[in-house]
């Protein structure tokens, strides 16, 4: 046995069931391992591609995302993906193959500083310099994603390392760092409160039923981050929905008049809080995100078993307020958000992933989210081309029937990998809103910089010749009757649907 059949034994236990990857000369002893293993490899066309899918496979389930590149030229091509999953504090594996260490610092073919490279883009960016240290930083990598998860983690291994049968494995024991010395501070503030309210973030998706049962016990409102969204189900009165740059009414007039926010693992970006309020408790077990005047670094449990709370009498006051977000448009032929409206109305219960672009924007206002991971994007970084490998990530994770909303410029940045949605027969629906534009950038180019748009129309393939070149069906619509009849059908994936849709300006945050 050496050490890439050692690793790949460690991954199958820790239960890592599917990785995403492309083999390479580097990385091939750990391919070699996995194709005598019982882990499920899916093939992607493009690096990139991998580690979106990798992303999304985490987003949609909470199951650790896994993928794995050779050197420098697949090395590279990660960055975007994992800079993606860093901003978004997803917790990924990532795994480099690279040259013998005797060509480190060289010109040597295919050498690069990928360590040096990925650390800025990761938690942790690992080099083992023997087997022994490979397993280590393995075993000590999936403990930190399942239990500290604040995004990637690579490690870089050489492939004389991979080859080694001089190793000794370790079983390890770990404590999480914490620091809960604010604990009483906040709940002498949590105890003056006659109007707290909750906001969720990403972070506190585990302790989703925990928080539910408080809040409608207590009557504590709550109010989600965009990737929060659904962790108590947003058709329910407690949820107002959405703060910060897309604030729905109720939670808008809930932030502004609280007397006590309590953020459970959020990130607290602009997008989220455009000053710190001075009555802020945030928990977070990032400590490098942590902000304002309660600050508490630790798990979203740990902070709800040490703290009580008191009922309040304030949710009646804001429930009175209308907390419809006025979507201009969504009944008309054909806008971009009229198409969006069919869409999520047809498949509401569905995993709906979104690329980046205006599309985005008229995805998240509508989509409402019965539980996590209903609704895939990326938020800080935002990327074109997130959109396809993260459907493909998510329908892997959770074997569900996945919506892709994706402009026909996004789309275009990994179109690629309608090959791998053929070749494992994925059920994902691609809807592709094509305006022959970038949307997005022509209205920042006219709102804001008082120019024509310049080099943003777009001169677009035929998207359904473009599936049947990859042997899966396609079917474009013009019109909104069009779009309503061919969602009344029982549609299947792998499919891709062009949808004609007009040029639209989208409601910019203010």
């Amino acid at each position: 046995m050496n050490v890439s059949d050692k690793f790949v034994e460690i991954l199958a236990e820790e239960g890592i069931s599917d990785v995403f990857g492309i083999p390479g000369e580097q990385i091939m002893p750990l391919y070699k391992a996995l194709s005598t293993s019982d882990i499920n490899h899916i093939l992607t066309r493009h690096e990139q591609a991998a580690a979106h899918a990798a992303d999304g496979y985490y987003r949609s389930t909470g199951k650790i995302g896994v993928c794995i590149a050779t050197a420098s030229p697949g090395a590279l091509n990660f960055t975007m993906a994992v800079a993606t999953a860093y901003k978004d504090n997803v917790p990924i594996l990532v795994i480099t193959g690279d040259n013998e260490l005797k060509y480190r610092g060289s010109d040597y073919f295919q050498t690069t500083p990928q360590v040096e490279i990925f650390k800025n883009i990761t938690q942790d960016s690992y080099n083992p310099l023997n087997g022994t240290e490979a397993l280590y930083v393995l075993r000590a990598s999936l403990f930190a994603l399942k239990n500290n998860p604040k995004g990637p983690i690579h490690i870089n291994l050489s492939k004389d390392v991979l080859l080694s049968t001089e190793f000794e494995d370790f079983e390890l024991c770990y404590l999480c760092e914490d620091d809960l010395s604010n604990i009483s501070k906040a709940q002498e503030l949590i105890d003056k409160s006659q109007k707290p309210l909750f906001i969720l973030g990403a972070g506190a998706i585990s302790q989703g039923q925990n928080i539910k049962g408080i809040a409608q016990k207590y009557n504590i409102p709550v109010t989600t981050t965009f990737h929060g969204k659904g962790i108590i189900s947003e058709y329910e009165d407690i949820n107002l929905g959405m703060i910060g740059a897309r604030s729905t009414p109720r939670s808008k007039y809930a932030f502004e008049n609280a007397d006590c926010i309590i953020a459970l693992g959020i990130k607290a970006s602009e997008r989220t809080f455009s000053e710190i309020p001075d009555n802020l408790i945030h928990v977070n077990i990032n400590k490098d995100v942590l902000i304002g005047d309660y600050p508490i670094h630790g798990k979203v449990e740990d902070f709800l078993l040490n703290v009580n709370f008191k009922k309040v009498d304030w949710l009646d006051e804001i429930l009175d307020i209308d907390n419809e977000t006025a979507v201009e448009g969504i009944h008309d032929d054909l806008k971009p958000q009229a198409a969006i409206f069919e869409i999520l109305n047809k498949f509401e219960d569905n995993i709906v992933v979104s690329d980046a672009g205006s599309h985005t924007t008229w995805t998240t206002l509508l989509k409402k989210s019965k539980k996590p991971g209903q609704l895939l994007f990326s938020g800080g970084l935002a990327p074109m081309g997130y959109g396809l490998p993260a459907a493909i990530g998510a329908y892997v994770a959770s074997d569900e029937k996945i919506i892709l909303i994706t402009g026909d410029g996004g789309f275009q940045m990994n179109p690629q990998e309608l090959a791998t949605l053929k070749e494992y027969d994925l059920n994902v629906i691609v809807f592709i809103l094509n305006n022959s534009e970038f949307g997005i950038i022509r209205q920042w180019q006219e709102s804001f910089y008082d120019m024509n748009p310049y080099q943003i129309k777009l001169q677009n393939p035929d998207f359904v010749k473009l599936a049947a070149s990859y042997a899966i069906d396609g079917v474009r619509v013009d019109n909104l009757d069009d779009l309503k009849l061919l969602l009344q059908k029982n549609l299947t994936g792998p499919l891709v649907v062009e949808v004609i849709v007009e040029s639209e300006d989208v409601p910019l945050p203010k």
